[in-house]
């Protein structure tokens, strides 16, 4: 039975090819296999590699040759079950309301959160400097907006900044006049936070409202909103150690406490951190899709043996930077930087006395069990000494990781951008050396000092954008891939 069926099939197909018109003959074609059953594997391959070359006759002129769509015949039971697959994967995509990428302009607001970040990290830097962060001795989020707008409110605010020991240990000759210059600079260092919060946190609740951004990054979104409210808890915790007498030795000049400045300070750079890279990613993630072919090839060379020490080695060096840079916020809530304005010595020697780096005056218990750390967290003499340590190891450190990137191996492997980013890191570094032993020298003038403060910021990008290069973001990996498959597939669909 199976033979005469296949042989008028074929009889079918020689008829449609032949007398009948193409319309029709596919049409006699799907109403003959509708009405017949399955046909094996074997034949169905055979009928679909017929159908798709077969060349109609030419009438006068030569036809090019004609692509005849599949019979509609039934489906067998495999086929019906990739039909369930694929539908089910489309209803699922359909359900998800996340995007696979983010827009671009996701990426232009979070590097621009990131700049106001730098720029109030630098301003706190000279709030600190004038002595002007214990001027504001409330902490009113939202009243605390506006600057006081009578000749009242003034004298309320100088009344409240005279009972602070900062007013009574050292500015007790202050006037009306000169306690508004501090306290619009703390005003504008708090207005400033402020405006990054709302600046970030409402753009955020937009994005993830209208499904604008990918899953990852909005948990992203939301985990920098709240660090920025916490930086903004952190700074008033900060402040708050200079407004009493109990947080310090008497006798001692009123400051902040410096654990609680490194705190704050640590906190800033992580939230800047966290901003850029971020921005950076959406912005590779948006270039891959634009090329894949060649944003794989890019992360084929990334997957070289021979960059594996220098990821790593990038790495460590990052985290060595942001070490040097709390051990210096210590040297700032100290004072440390006013002892010892000479380099590389310090006084008649490289270090100072021993009896002096570990002084039991720092003591808090009768056994000294808490000799050795609280000189390195709270001895002047010998925070500075660990921060000139830690500097020159970074410096020491960014020069080996120049010299280790021209040799032979590396060199041929190492991709341009990461070249120009290990050039790049070795010049922030030279910089930022050239500032501290200017700071130092010159007993912490304000420009240099705030200078000094930036640099440390701008060599911590450095290191993160040489990181970033350096590394294949998985989701993004994975953007590439599926994008080239879908090509790969349409591709074969137009042929």
């Amino acid at each position: 039975m199976s033979f005469f069926q296949h042989g008028l099939r074929r009889s079918v197909a020689q008829l449609s090819r032949s007398s009948l018109p193409r319309s029709q003959a596919v049409c006699w074609q799907q109403k003959f296999a509708l009405s017949q059953k399955p046909p094996s594997n074997i034949v169905r391959l055979a009928t679909a590699a017929r159908c798709y070359t077969t060349p109609t006759k030419p009438t006068g002129a030569v036809a090019p040759t004609a692509t005849i769509p599949l019979p509609t015949a039934s489906p067998s039971k495999d086929s019906s079950q990739q039909q369930g697959q694929q539908a089910g994967e489309d209803s699922g995509a359909k359900q998800s309301s996340w995007p696979e990428s983010n827009p671009k302009v996701v990426a232009y607001w979070l590097l621009g959160s990131a700049a106001s970040c730098f720029g109030i990290v630098v301003f706190g830097g000279l709030t600190r400097l004038t002595e002007s962060g214990l001027s504001i001795t409330e902490w009113r989020p939202v009243t605390g907006s506006l600057p006081p707008l009578s000749q009242a409110d003034w004298e309320s605010e100088f009344e409240k900044y005279r009972a602070s020991p900062e007013y009574k240990l050292i500015n007790p000759h202050m006037d009306l006049d000169e306690f508004k210059k501090i306290y619009f600079m703390e005003w504008t260092h708090r207005l400033w936070g402020r405006f990054i919060g709302l600046t970030f946190v409402l753009p955020t609740v937009y994005f993830i409202a209208r499904r604008q951004v990918t899953r990852r990054t909005a948990g992203t979104l939301v985990g920098i909103s709240a660090l920025i409210g916490f930086q903004g808890f952190i700074g008033w915790w900060m402040v708050k150690s200079g407004l009493k007498d109990d947080l310090f030795a008497p006798g001692s000049h009123p400051r902040v406490s410096q654990y609680r400045l490194a705190a704050h300070l640590a906190t800033a750079f992580v939230c800047y951190s966290w901003m850029l890279l971020a921005g950076l990613k959406v912005l590779r993630t948006s270039r891959a899709l634009s090329n894949p072919e060649a944003a794989a090839k890019a992360f084929a060379a990334l997957q070289s043996p021979a960059l594996r020490v220098l990821r790593g080695s990038v790495t460590a060096l990052t985290v060595l930077i942001f070490t040097t840079v709390l051990s210096g916020a210590l040297v700032a809530g100290l004072d440390a930087g006013l002892i010892y304005n000479e380099f590389p010595k310090m006084g008649v020697g490289y270090k100072p006395p021993n009896a002096e780096l570990m002084d039991k005056f720092y003591c808090r218990k009768e056994d000294g069990s808490d000799l050795w750390w609280r000189n390195m967290l709270e001895n002047p003499s010998l925070v500075q000494l660990d921060h000139r340590i830690l500097a020159m190891t970074t410096f020491t450190a960014v020069c080996a990781l120049l010299a280790y990137s021209r040799t032979g191996r590396l060199k041929a492997t190492m991709p341009k951008d990461v070249r120009k980013g290990v050039m790049g890191l070795f010049h922030l570094v030279s910089l930022q050396l050239a500032l501290g032993i200017s700071t130092l020298i010159y007993i912490v003038p304000i420009p240099l000092a705030a200078a000094h403060q930036a640099g440390a910021l701008a060599l911590l990008t450095g290191a993160l954008v040489l990181g970033q290069r350096l590394r294949i973001p998985k989701s993004t990996f994975a953007l590439v891939q599926k994008r080239l498959l879908a090509q790969k597939t349409q591709l074969k669909t137009t042929r």
